[in-house]
């Protein structure tokens, strides 16, 4: 048991919890600037997402909150694609050693794209309402749908990051969907997403399963506690407080 990390991820998790802001974003970084190796950071975050958004998942299945055809065409691009992340980044690094530069670059400029992702959520909003792709059906948007997966499903295999950030954003955008449905929508995705590439990053032995158990073991308790309180502080100023977070965290990366 590490007394630091179970506070670290109860922190972590009491921020989601009261955001709304992904962990991951909040996560792998302050891992990989504590020294952990990046890619065990990014294979332990992913099975820690797993984890949480199996939870999630549930809940909107219980709910009726989940688009399963939006999740089956995203998920047939995202899953894939990440799936080849992983093996690329392990190929690379067996000719190149050089894995550890490659994902702390690709860190860094993610998180600058998820931080921008948050502000235009947080501030945005109603101008991505009501355009001419969100009239169109789903099975007309088919191929755009699952383009979207594979080069959103390539980033999340390589960083662990924007499983639900990139993925809100485009659904967001692109489809007509309630908030509720939004949500269950992205959690349900990225539960299957970031379960096929843990297993993948497990495979090739990524995972720090004593970390993991320590921060899940903050971050459990520390979401349920900030999402009791998430309705009693304003939501824009926080977002933009954790969005500048990730933005520093990301520039430090690169």
């Amino acid at each position: 048991m590490s007394i630091g990390m179970i506070l670290m991820g109860g922190f972590l998790g009491f921020m989601v919890g009261l955001t709304g802001v992904g962990g991951a974003a909040l996560l792998t970084p302050l891992l990989v600037l504590l020294g952990i190796n990046p890619s065990v950071a990014v294979g332990t975050d992913l099975l820690i997402n797993s984890i949480t958004k199996f939870f999630g998942s549930v809940q909107h299945w219980k709910q009726r909150t989940i688009n399963l055809k939006l999740v089956k065409y995203l998920a047939i691009g995202s899953i894939p694609s990440a799936i080849f992340a992983v093996g690329v980044l392990h190929i690379f690094d067996s000719f190149f050693h050089n894995q550890e530069q490659v994902i702390k670059h690709a860190l860094g400029y993610v998180l600058i794209l998820v931080a921008l992702t948050t502000l235009i959520k947080t501030f945005l909003k109603n101008k991505f309402e009501f355009n001419r792709f969100q009239m169109k059906s789903l099975e007309e948007k088919r191929a755009l749908t699952i383009g979207i997966g594979i080069v959103l499903g390539f980033i999340v295999g390589l960083t662990s990051i924007g499983s639900g950030s990139l993925f809100a954003l485009a659904m967001l955008y692109l489809y007509k969907l309630r908030s509720s449905e939004l949500v269950g929508t992205d959690i349900a995705h990225a539960f299957l997403l970031v379960t096929a590439a843990g297993i993948m990053h497990a495979g090739f032995g990524n995972v720090d399963y004593l970390l993991m158990i320590n921060i899940l073991l903050g971050s459990v308790p520390g979401v349920i506690f900030g999402s009791t309180l998430s309705s009693k502080f304003p939501a824009k100023p926080l977002r933009t407080i954790m969005a500048l977070m990730i933005l520093f965290s990301g520039l430090k990366l690169i």
